[in-house]
């Protein structure tokens, strides 16, 4: 994997460099960076091609979003601990400068009634872990762990750094990611997936064209996951997921600031049945990413453990004074 990883680095650093000597296509010239829309004979849009004849996603693009993930409704109790814990509420975009999607009734497109469909025991799972966060870092998320936010929970829109980079070279697709800085590289050669006894925090991703759509298939999870959300008191904020977790990602590029972002999560142990997303993807060339420190600056884990460890003292001290 290193070797694969050494290989696309190394020809993104060529592929910029042959770009800074090509012509390049006429510079965004409105506010948030859209592009003039190539209009087809027959269809009244068609996306650019690369080089190497494939459509062109590259480029920045911004999932800024308002929309509830699930549809309105009663919400399980949970502890104050884990909303502080959380990345917090349903933001306010007012103060971004990228396009807002229009607001729809939910994220979850399907079941019809926008609800996740989990089951019992991954609910009580993640109702005993929030109510434990104090006690062990073994209880929290990835996210808040500063790991990842899992696949597909990386492309679903946050509080704050939904930038998202398109690299397309020959033979991979590449995403980079502003949350948690990854990079997910994947490729388009055909290859097969790993085998089976290879398993890893975000899966193993084998794409491929199916017209100006990307399909995106994701194998070969392990069970140490979980599906992140923004909202703190979600529904699926601390679902796991397992090794069976099945990820099928669609991008499809509608017009020339669009992609239509579909994904469909199918893990028969953790939920009834598959359940599937849809939000939009806007172009903003205007957009840039910067560092994302996650560790460096991560005081939600240390602050709860820390607040443990002072509530077990205080308990320990009152019950030597009885």
């Amino acid at each position: 994997m290193k070797a694969c990883v050494l290989v696309v680095v190394a020809s993104l650093a060529v592929t910029a460099a042959v770009r800074a000597q090509t012509p390049q296509p006429p510079k965004p010239s409105t506010a948030v960076g859209k592009v003039p829309v190539p209009l087809n004979a027959k269809n009244g849009w068609a996306p650019r091609k690369t080089a190497d004849g494939q459509p062109d996603l590259q480029g920045m693009w911004v999932n800024f979003d308002s929309t509830p993930f699930e549809t309105p409704g009663a919400q399980p109790a949970q502890p104050a601990a884990a909303a502080a814990a959380g990345v917090g509420p349903a933001p306010n975009w007012a103060d971004h400068a990228s396009p807002m999607p229009e607001r729809r009734k939910s994220m979850v497109v399907d079941p019809p009634d926008g609800k996740v469909p989990v089951l019992p025991w991954a609910e009580a799972k993640r109702d005993y872990d929030l109510a434990h966060l104090e006690d062990s870092w073994v209880h929290e998320t990835p996210w808040v762990r500063c790991i990842t936010r899992g696949v597909p929970g990386g492309m679903f829109p946050a509080g704050y750094n939904n930038g998202y980079e398109f690299v397309q070279i020959p033979g991979f697709v590449v995403i980079r990611y502003e949350m948690i800085h990854e990079a997910r590289i994947i490729p388009m050669d055909g290859r097969p997936h790993l085998s089976p006894h290879i398993r890893q925090w975000n899966g193993d991703p084998r794409g491929h064209w199916e017209g100006n759509t990307l399909v995106v298939d994701t194998t070969n999870f392990h069970d140490r996951g979980s599906i992140a959300t923004s909202a703190a008191t979600g529904r699926i904020r601390g679902i796991p997921h397992s090794e069976a977790l099945h990820v099928v990602e669609r991008f499809t590029p509608v017009d020339a600031n669009t992609i239509e972002y579909e994904v469909t999560i199918d893990d028969p142990k953790v939920y009834t049945r598959p359940w599937k997303v849809a939000i939009p993807l806007t172009r903003d060339s205007n957009y840039q990413i910067y560092e994302y420190s996650c560790q460096e600056g991560n005081y939600a884990l240390p602050n709860a453990l820390s607040a443990g460890r002072a509530r077990e003292k205080a308990e320990a001290a009152a019950a030597a004074a009885r």
